[in-house]
């Protein structure tokens, strides 16, 4: 068995896994990212901790931990060399954490964790991978003829950071024009504001005034109802999320690409216009292409990528 934890900017999940990528336990923790590297760490292996006792199993059946954290990884040594959202620089992660907890432990990039989770749960017949997740930004990880793709500085995979639009809005990266501006979930709603400013009598404007909130599903909800402002949304930004698919494509010709984040539970709604999109703007269009579809590991895919990527 392993433990694998995703550790997040808000919460510390954790969870015993099996040899087959199968959830035993897991149990969450909120980060409090303001805190001190030791303490954060210390919170890391209390997780684990709790997770032995409450399985009634021996130290000795965990074979490794395994942790997907932000920012930039030297994954040979363990040390999180850059997560601007906890405030880390060169933090020595898995030399703490084997010191607290006596256990082998491996550190991997949060993206490049969940997608090694998603890759196994397809068995490991597929060659060429890449999973990518709308959210908050765009996180990616590429998996290369069965293997993890780091880069040789431990930064390679931020896929969200292809320019899209040149010279177009600035990103948080110090950017103008990135992907993740327009294809994350935080562009969607930027998006939908917008529409909202210029279509005060929409069903998107009546949602943001009955929720009180304007959200991913805010567009999303309000297309499927028929309002059209909403639906013009929705279109362009699918096509931003396409566009940006295209490139992967072109660059990389996975044999399979999966979408995930809080938005993929949009499902065949979602991806039927990518899809068409792709296929009529892929520089190949006379070959077998790449396949699209839905990760379904959702919250999981960071702890079970973590921890089985201990493994390799």
């Amino acid at each position: 068995m392993y433990i694998g934890i995703d550790l997040g900017g808000t919460n510390i999940a954790a969870g015993l896994v099996d040899d087959n990528g199968n959830i035993l336990k897991k149990r969450s923790t909120p980060t409090r990212a303001e805190r001190s590297f030791e303490e954060i760490v210390k919170d890391m292996a209390d997780s684990a901790e709790s997770l032995i006792r409450d399985a009634g199993v021996e130290r000795s059946e965990i074979k490794a931990v395994g942790v997907g954290s932000p920012g930039a990884i030297d994954h040979s040594n363990g040390v999180v060399i850059n997560a601007g959202n906890l405030g880390w620089k060169d933090a020595p992660l898995k030399f703490e954490l084997e010191k607290l907890t006596g256990i082998s432990v491996s550190v991997e990039n949060d993206a490049n964790a969940a997608a090694y989770g998603e890759y196994v749960k397809h068995g490991g017949e597929i060659k060429d991978f890449i999973f990518i997740t709308l959210g908050t930004g765009i996180g990616g990880g590429i998996i290369i003829d069965g293997k993890i793709y780091r880069g040789f500085n431990g930064a390679g995979a931020e896929v969200g950071h292809n320019t899209l639009i040149y010279g177009g809005d600035m990103c948080s990266c110090g950017k103008r024009g990135c992907w993740e501006v327009y294809g994350s979930v935080t562009g969607l709603i930027n998006q939908t504001c917008d529409a909202i400013d210029k279509n005060p009598g929409s069903l998107m404007a009546k949602y943001r005034c009955e929720r009180g909130v304007v959200d991913g599903r805010t567009a999303f909800d309000a297309a499927k109802a028929g309002d059209y402002a909403a639906k013009a949304v929705v279109k362009q930004y699918l096509e931003y999320v396409a566009d940006g698919i295209c490139s992967l494509v072109n660059i990389f010709e996975p044999e399979v690409l999966l979408i995930g984040g809080g938005i993929s539970k949009e499902g065949e709604y979602l991806l039927a216009p990518i899809r068409e999109y792709c296929e009529a703007n892929y520089f190949c269009k006379t070959i077998c292409q790449t396949r699209l579809g839905i990760a379904k590991l959702g919250n999981d895919a960071g702890i079970i990528g973590a921890a089985l990527s201990a493994k390799i």
